[in-house]
This record gives C-alpha cells, sequence and structure tokens, in this order.
C-alpha cells in the first residue's frame, strides 16, 4: 500500500490504503501507536513533521486573595500546533500559591 498524496494527521479510520494480502495499512500519525502503518508511511508523510511550538509565559496574574493563601497563574500561547505525529503541547497554563498582603490585613474592625 502506498501513502503518497494520502497522509492524514491524528487518528482518522478513512486513511487507509491496500497493503500485502489485500489487508489495509494506515496513513495517518496514529498508526505509529497501532504497528499498522503503511510500508512507505515514514517517506511519504513524516517529512514534514512539526512539534508543537509555544510562546513565553505571560506574567503572573496577582493573588487572588487579599488577605491568606491565595494563587495566582500565567499561561502561554501555541505560536505553531503540532503536525503529522510531531510532539504534542506542552502545559499552556501554570498555577501556584501566594500570599495576599494587603495593607489593610490584620486590622482592627
Amino acid at each position: 500500500g502506498s501513502c503518497w498524496q494520502r497522509c492524514c494527521p491524528g487518528r482518522n479510520n478513512a486513511c487507509w490504503a491496500t497493503g500485502a494480502h489485500q489487508a489495509r495499512c494506515y496513513c495517518d500519525s496514529y498508526c505509529e501507536r497501532t504497528g499498522d502503518c503503511c510500508k512507505d508511511y515514514h517517506a511519504a508523510c513524516r517529512r514534514d513533521v512539526m512539534g508543537c511550538v509555544v510562546g513565553p509565559w505571560g506574567p503572573w496574574s496577582g493573588c487572588s486573595s487579599l488577605c491568606g493563601v491565595g494563587s495566582e497563574a500565567r499561561s502561554r500561547q501555541v505560536t505553531i500546533p503540532p503536525r503529522h505525529g510531531g510532539e504534542p503541547c506542552p502545559d499552556l497554563k501554570q498555577r501556584r500559591g501566594c500570599l495576599g498582603e494587603h495593607p489593610t490585613c490584620g486590622r482592627d474592625k
């Protein structure tokens, strides 16, 4: 079976060719996990493999609590999504603990 002109990203059961002994072989990037790729899959489909590219982390948000324990978060964006079975994207959000210390904390009411 030949994957030329038939490469598909992800899992796609409609992306196949007829292989040896009339059995189906696949041309989607998931075939690497299942082991049923066509013989020319790597030559035909893996030439444009691109792993995920992400931008820089944004700034941390302010603490969610003015007084006491809270959390802050930051995020980043996907610059280039993965293609043809490339590395998936890493985490796009992070969260960490913080201690709110607003000037009004601890004052008597």
